[in-house]
């Protein structure tokens, strides 16, 4: 799409969302609060994201109780998330970068460095997604950015604005430019509200016709209760499986085969005398008492002559 096509579809959606949806109000918070409060938003209603945040801050004593609990428990209080455990595990993760950076719970001292770098130390943290970046570029640095989760980039992408390809990659070029900096954060908080639709009601009549309002085509790109049946194709690889199988037979006949071809082979016959061969010894055992047993009659005849000499001599 054209760099003025897509800043004029741009502008209509803002312009169409304005009466669907009302912009949420950011709350005023430390840079780090904002940080947490943007990874519990991605995705998830606004509403639910203030509430997990404040169930986190009533739940546990510190920031720092929470980077040593489990993932599961911080999960259990993000439950109205769409994605508690995900969710929970990157809110872990940047709690324990930003405490192994800072040896403290506190990044207001990135509202010091220029913008670029801020950006760049955000970045670079564990945990944290584009999405939370730009939100916290957007809310607490004075930058110009605009938050696109999931939801925000399917919903760019059936309303023809991202390709399939940007709206894969994260990266929509043109959205900054065609929107105002003054107007960010209410675009960024309206577009937020249609992809957190999008993805919890995507069949919703209400929701279908906002996009159709918006572009004629995106009903060709509106996802389909029908799209789910291409999935059998997975299902496939088992065939490849019954057929490595037979190979496997194949060899287990020819072995058979050489087998029995092998039984006329002298192979067998060797096989047959080493059977026999352990019987043998016991054979050959008593072999070995006739010579010792044909030795003793020899000293048996002798004590019979000098017994003879003395049967002899008694009658004397």
């Amino acid at each position: 799409m054209g760099t003025s096509n897509r800043a004029a579809l741009l502008a209509k959606t803002h312009k169409t969302l304005k009466k669907h949806y009302k912009p949420a109000t950011v709350a005023d918070r430390p840079l780090l609060g904002q940080l947490l409060f943007a990874l519990c938003l991605e995705n998830s209603p606004h509403e639910a994201a203030e509430k997990a945040l404040a169930e986190l801050q009533t739940g546990f004593f510190d920031w720092n109780e929470v980077r040593v609990s489990t993932v599961t428990e911080l999960a259990e209080l993000m439950g109205q998330l769409r994605d508690p455990k995900s969710q929970a595990a990157n809110l872990k993760r940047a709690l324990q970068a930003v405490f192994e950076s800072t040896y403290s719970f506190d990044l207001d001292a990135l509202k010091k460095k220029n913008l670029g770098q801020a950006v760049k130390d955000l970045e670079k943290l564990p945990g944290v997604t584009p999405f939370a970046v730009a939100f916290v570029t957007q809310t607490s640095l004075g930058g110009h950015a605009i938050p696109l989760d999931r939801g925000a980039l399917e919903a760019l992408f059936v309303l023809g604005i991202a390709t399939e390809k940007e709206a894969a990659s994260g990266v929509v070029p043109g959205v900054e430019r065609a929107i105002p900096k003054n107007k960010g954060v209410e675009f960024g908080s309206l577009l937020h509200q249609l992809g957190v639709d999008l993805l919890t009601k995507p069949f919703s009549n209400d929701v279908r016709e906002i996009f159709v309002s918006i572009a004629a085509d995106a009903k060709e790109r509106l996802p389909k209760r029908g799209a789910k049946k291409p999935e059998p194709p997975p299902a496939a690889p088992p065939k490849p499986v019954t057929a490595e199988a037979k190979p496997e037979k194949a060899p287990a006949a020819a072995g058979k085969a050489a087998a029995t071809a092998g039984k006329a082979t002298p192979a067998p016959v060797t096989a047959k005398k080493k059977e026999k061969a352990p019987a043998e010894p016991p054979a050959k055992k008593p072999a070995a008492k006739k010579p010792s047993e044909a030795k003793k009659p020899k000293p048996a005849e002798k004590k019979t002559a000098g017994s003879k000499r003395l049967a002899k001599s008694k009658p004397r």
